[in-house]
């Protein structure tokens, strides 16, 4: 009976006649791959319909410098990245391809937890591949720059670095 239970969870309930009873009629990878498009069919009542998966892939928490721990917020992410980027010539698809990269690399560590100094180390890194004048603008807040000396050796350091793609 256990092995029952466990099997019919993995059923889809029909929406129309909400049986768990459904098998799938054909199943076809959509989204560049993100996502697979299931056609199923109701054994109760005939209907057919269309249901889509995507992997549920769990961000880790941040841990602040304070100890406090935060949910990761990818608008957050985004809205500080824009405003480096404000009134730069960077396109929003390589804006977006950055934090793709950035979300990906906080999910490869297989934490549950992350420093929140990861996640700026890795905002800035792209940021420096995006635009340096952006990564200039996010340094001086994240860093907190007191005076123009901290400023100009920063974009010292930047200028004997070689081009990174630049």
């Amino acid at each position: 009976m256990r092995a029952f239970r466990q099997r019919s969870a993995l059923f889809m309930h029909c929406p129309f006649c909400a049986a768990n009873d459904t098998k799938v009629i054909d199943s076809r990878l959509v989204a560049e791959g993100d996502q697979v498009r299931r056609r199923r069919e109701c054994l109760a009542c005939g209907e057919r319909f269309t249901t889509f998966e995507t992997a549920e892939l769990v961000m880790p928490r941040l841990i602040k410098q304070d100890g406090s721990r935060q949910p990761f917020d990818e608008d957050k992410l985004r809205a500080g990245m824009q405003r480096a980027l404000e009134k730069r010539p960077v396109s929003i698809e390589r804006l977006e391809a950055a934090i793709a990269y950035i979300k990906s690399q906080l999910r490869a560590t297989g934490e549950r937890e992350v420093k929140s100094l990861v996640l700026g180390e890795l905002v800035m890194t792209e940021l420096q591949k995006l635009d340096e004048v952006a990564y200039i603008r996010f340094a001086s807040v994240y860093k907190r720059f007191q005076d123009l000396n901290e400023f100009r050796e920063e974009i010292e350091r930047l200028s004997r670095e070689p081009n990174q793609g630049r």
